[in-house]
């Protein structure tokens, strides 16, 4: 998500009357355990936040993007470029915002989804966010292995990922989990 939070009310612009004090909303912090709603409302409060992810129900906020994650990012994304303009109701994105459901606000390396005009069923919001399972979710795994092989791949399962591709980048591993989305998601850790 990447929006500019409002201004809040001074205590000069305040109506006659009205409690000058006002709430300060608190940081993102990873580890943070939030519902949908208050995960945005802190996002938009923080405009130097560039990347923050709700997974689960859990905040993460990725470290700097390096050069070791950069480079297979471009190759994903000039592949799945190729795959869209020869595929006509194809749309992509590059570390989108999507809505997965009430505990998953992810923003996926890369994605590709099906327009619905064409059989898919991803939305945009009247906010420009999407809302629902795209077909396919790349993540470039790097300091986030254990998170993208594990929280974010029950997440897509539950929500109807249809394919998912983690880049391991220490190992130099590819895998795609076509299958493991197909079987019931684990339920969620209350």
């Amino acid at each position: 998500m990447s929006t500019t939070a409002k201004p809040s009310q001074t205590p000069q612009s305040a109506p006659k009357g009205a409690a000058t004090q006002r709430t300060k909303i608190p940081p993102l912090e990873n580890g943070d355990r939030l519902t949908r709603d208050e995960f945005e409302r802190r996002y938009n409060a923080m405009p130097n936040v560039k990347k923050a992810e709700l997974i689960e129900g859990v905040v993460y906020t990725p470290s700097p993007v390096s050069q070791s994650h950069s480079e297979p990012h471009f190759s994903i994304i000039g592949w799945l470029a190729a795959y869209k303009s020869a595929s006509p109701g194809t749309v992509g994105g590059d570390s989108g915002t999507i809505r997965l459901d009430q505990d998953n606000e992810i923003q996926p390396d890369a994605f590709l989804f099906v327009l619905p005009t064409h059989g898919g069923h991803v939305r945009k919001t009247d906010d420009d966010y999407l809302e629902g399972a795209p077909e396919l979710v790349v993540e470039i795994s790097n300091s986030s292995v254990s998170i993208d092989l594990n929280a974010k791949m029950n997440a897509y399962r539950r929500n109807g990922v249809r394919e998912y591709i983690v880049w391991r980048v220490a190992s130099e591993e590819h895998k795609a989990f076509v299958a493991e989305l197909q079987k019931k998601a684990a339920p969620k850790a209350g």
